[in-house]
């Protein structure tokens, strides 16, 4: 139960940063391994019009994320998306655990993507003034790398997800004093 929990977590935390990689590495992990079974309505990410799909939204999401001005218009958008895609994303991969709450799944996928992705356009802004944009695609490549490389952990070594939280807690707080003390200079 608690490894199902970490993996739904650790794959609802990175749609924060990317809505369609979590969903389409959980989709590919269910038809390429024995780790992840989709059940129904989930397995409807791993069938081939759902992977298409999930394809085609991350090709868009990519592209439109490393171009400074409309990124920010971008995470405007995705902000609704994100969230929604974290408590997907944490439920379709809990679906097989039947002592977690589904309830209990949304409300922690929606806070853990939703925690991500409020860092994230908070902080973007930043790069945007503070590089006059030359940065944007780079912090975007990360953050996509980012988000891969934590969606696959949460499936395969699903306790390090622990570790991520807690470096990405720290992390965000830095951030968040860097960018507030930055606009505190600049006002």
């Amino acid at each position: 139960m608690e490894t199902a929990l970490l993996t739904g977590i650790g794959l609802a935390a990175p749609a924060g940063l990317n809505a369609y990689i979590p969903l389409l590495v959980l989709a590919l992990a269910d038809r390429a391994t024995t780790r992840v079974t989709l059940g129904a309505p989930y397995d409807v990410l791993s069938s081939n019009l759902g992977l298409a799909i999930l394809i085609l939204l991350l090709t868009v999401e990519v592209a439109v994320d490393k171009v400074p001005g409309i990124d920010h218009v971008n995470d405007i958008i995705q902000s609704f998306v994100r969230p929604a895609a974290g408590a997907i994303a944490a439920l379709a991969s809990t679906s097989g655990a039947v002592a977690i709450n589904p309830a209990v799944v949304v409300l922690l996928g929606l806070v853990a993507a939703g925690s991500v992705n409020l860092v994230k356009v908070t902080t973007r802004p930043a790069v945007t003034v503070g590089t006059a944009g030359v940065f944007n695609p780079v912090v975007s490549l990360v953050e996509d790398a980012i988000a891969v490389l934590v969606s696959v952990v949460a499936i395969f070594l699903p306790f390090l997800v622990i570790l991520f939280l807690v470096i990405f807690v720290v992390s965000s707080i830095l951030l968040l004093r860097r960018v507030r003390r930055l606009r505190s200079i600049n006002e």
